[in-house]
């Protein structure tokens, strides 16, 4: 153990991954998840498209979509934009080597993070761009206001134009010496940029960086290095000026954007970003349970833990229930009243690169790690 933490520690962005971090004073033996169990269908899941694509294998994205059209990765290098209404691919690109990162998208510029630590753009199945980066990034780009910012490694935030790479800014603070080889928090919000630096959440002014506040969501703890680590994961939910996060199997709280203030925070374990609308936020616990909190004061509404055990995705809340998936393949939808179970199928896919993700209305896409791509409705 001690040979692994100095190896991680030799470069002050090192990484840990939630494999490492499970097998850290844990059994290896892994529960074994109860029966379903019977249920009776209460709201029908229908396929209307799939979709092939390379491989995703192990990337964590989260699917950016404007009009109806989103940027897809492959881990192989290849990037794409999909029509999402027609299931159809639109171009296709060549990173030349593989990515860390999914994909910012800003409905024009798909920006996308590779293995060699390089930030690129691209246009119309056209590389525009690229950029040496000075840390590793697991952190999808943001595409904003003719800008792409990127959260990297070493605790810092960087704005580049859009059209020809220059550096705008940069924002970093010091922190602790690990952090987690996943998806971050990084959004915006108005004329705002919301990124997640170790446990704290900033507000950053986009054309100068300059820090608008700085709120602690949860602060470290324990006696070593891996004990203290807590870094916030994406993806966040945000419905007007709240904005949701979660702290990496610490806690979970909501953020007024108007105010610059937290509104509450709570005790939470989980590893997987938030979903909710305006009156509730939803989760997942590392052990399976999905978890409804209310937005506007973090009372618990609900908990169920019919899937307890199961490796569940973050969750999508719709107005015709919850749906969450797991690597097993199978999606559930669950209802957004008490989390009873209103479905289940068995997908194509053998795990996931993606939660599901809304497109309009009670319109979704996930993304296999296999590379296909599913489309499904809630008629």
């Amino acid at each position: 153990m001690k040979t692994i933490a100095r190896q991680w520690l030799t470069w002050c962005a090192a990484t840990a991954t939630l494999m490492l971090l499970a097998a850290c004073g844990s059994s290896n033996v892994k529960p074994v998840a109860p029966p379903i169990g019977d249920f009776k269908v209460q709201q029908d899941v229908k396929l209307l498209w799939s979709l092939q694509l390379p491989a995703a294998n192990q990337l964590n994205q989260s699917l950016p979509v404007v009009d109806q059209r989103t940027a897809v990765t492959a881990s192989s290098g290849q990037v794409m934009v999909v029509d999402l209404a027609q299931g159809k691919l639109l171009w296709q690109a060549d990173a030349g080597k593989a990515l860390q990162t999914g994909a910012g998208f800003d409905g024009d510029s798909v920006a996308v993070i590779n293995s060699s630590n390089e930030l690129l753009v691209f246009q119309d199945g056209k590389q525009v761009w690229k950029k040496r980066l000075n840390a590793q990034s697991f952190t999808n780009p943001v595409v904003a206001g003719n800008r792409v910012f990127v959260l990297l490694a070493d605790r810092s935030v960087s704005a580049y134009d859009k059209f020809d790479g220059q550096r705008l800014w940069v924002q970093q603070r010091t922190g602790e010496p690990l952090v987690l080889k996943q998806n971050g928090v990084l959004l915006t919000y108005e004329n705002t940029l919301v990124a997640g630096l170790g446990g704290r959440l900033l507000a950053l002014n986009p054309d100068s960086g300059q820090v608008l506040w700085d709120i602690g969501m949860a602060n470290p703890r324990g006696l070593n290095d891996l004990e203290r680590l807590v870094d916030l994961v994406g993806s966040a939910s945000r419905v007007n000026n709240s904005v949701c996060v979660r702290a990496f199997q610490a806690q979970l709280g909501c953020v007024n954007m108007t105010r610059g203030s937290m509104a509450w925070n709570r005790s939470s374990v989980g590893s997987r970003g938030l979903s909710g609308d305006a009156s509730m936020l939803v989760g997942t616990e590392s052990n399976g349970v999905v978890r409804a909190w209310s937005r506007s004061n973090g009372d618990r509404l609900w908990d169920t833990d019919r899937l307890k055990y199961r490796d569940l995705s973050q969750p999508l809340w719709t107005a015709k229930g919850i749906v969450v998936v797991d690597e097993g393949g199978f999606m559930y939808l669950l209802s957004g009243k008490d989390g009873s179970l209103l479905n289940r199928l068995q997908t194509p896919a053998s795990g996931f690169a993606s939660a599901p993700t809304a497109v309009t209305g009670s319109h979704f896409v996930a993304l296999a790690r296999n590379g296909l791509l599913l489309s499904y409705q809630l008629p």
